[in-house]
């Protein structure tokens, strides 16, 4: 009895070979499966040492600045800064000002304050806010000065913030006073008759709406929120007064309250300021502590990078639209 070798049929070729290609198929998806997967592992652990770093970042840095003050071994100038627009959730808001003067004042290291001031005014309440703080605050201190030093400008609230402290400080070029209100708006009255667009509004209250600038004024309405300006103004001008007291050369001059600026050269003379000098030269010379250390709040690395980025991601998209306006270089 002879074996007899028989060659392998057609069908079970082909069923041979898609056994191999799907197997193939598979180890090669399984690959690209597992690539993705490490990628997205990957970029997970980034995000996550990304996040680790800045909230590293935002614990530390507060505290390595608290340990650097605390191993200071003698006295120095507490310095608080008050740049920018005056308002709740800027920079140079109340609650900001105001955490920075507590602190300077319940530190035994501090000699003096200088409120190092560049500032075109803000919110009445928020600087109303400050002034009244440092005033508690120099009666419970009275060992501790504050002097206001304003370098470019140091108007409005930001002239009020100021007055409450013990002295005034300005370079001679710079812009100090403009004690007065404003508020401003638009009228699209005219406009929108000419494009015969109707204004319909529904309130309860006769003159709840008497801001709205797609209406017309009313003579008894703008009198009234001149009335509300004129009372915030004459706050203010008490304040100021309070404040400089005697020091105010002429405190019925025509102009010194009509939101009029001067520089400090012309401040001087009416007793706006009490005399010419930056930041250095009142912590050497008026304080007598030349070294400085800064007690204003800062931002967290954290928040200082969001409002980078979505600055530079504002400033694409309007590239983009084409709003980028003229710049300088």
């Amino acid at each position: 009895m002879t074996d007899e070798w028989k060659a392998p049929s057609k069908a079970g070729a082909e069923g041979g070979e898609d056994k191999s290609w799907k197997l193939l198929e598979k180890t090669l998806l399984a690959g690209v499966q597992e690539q993705r997967r490490s990628r997205r592992w990957g970029i997970f652990f980034k995000l996550l040492t990304f996040v680790y770093l800045f909230v590293a970042l935002a614990l530390f840095t507060p505290l390595m600045t608290m340990e650097k003050n605390a191993a200071r071994g003698g006295s120095y100038t507490a310095v608080i800064d008050i740049t920018g627009v005056i308002a709740d959730k800027e920079s140079a808001s109340a609650d900001n000002i105001v955490g920075s003067l507590r602190t300077a004042f319940d530190d035994p290291k501090v000699k003096g304050i200088v409120l190092r001031i560049n500032s075109p005014g803000g919110s009445p309440v928020q600087s109303g806010y400050v002034y009244d703080e440092i005033r508690r605050l120099r009666a419970l201190h009275k060992d501790t000065k504050v002097y206001a030093v304003i370098s470019d400008l140091g108007a409005s609230g930001a002239y009020y913030i100021a007055s409450a402290a013990d002295e005034i400080y300005a370079d001679k070029a710079s812009l100090v006073g403009s004690i007065g209100v404003t508020a401003a708006g638009y009228g699209f009255v005219g406009a929108m008759e000419k494009l015969g667009v109707e204004r319909r509004t529904y309130n309860s209250g006769e003159h709840k709406s008497f801001l709205d600038p797609f209406q017309p004024q009313k003579p008894e309405e703008t009198q009234f929120w001149q009335g509300v300006l004129d009372t915030t103004h004459r706050q203010f001008i008490a304040s100021v007064k309070q404040g400089r007291g005697d020091r105010l050369k002429d405190k019925e001059h025509p102009e010194l309250f009509s939101g009029l600026v001067w520089s400090g050269e012309q401040a001087l003379p009416l007793g706006l300021i009490d005399g010419l000098g930056n930041t250095s030269s009142v912590a050497r010379d008026v304080i007598g502590e030349k070294e400085v250390v800064d007690f204003t709040v800062q931002e967290s690395p954290f928040d200082r990078f969001s409002k980078k980025l979505g600055a530079s991601v504002a400033e694409q998209i309007a590239m983009w639209m084409g709003f980028q306006g003229p710049t300088l270089r």
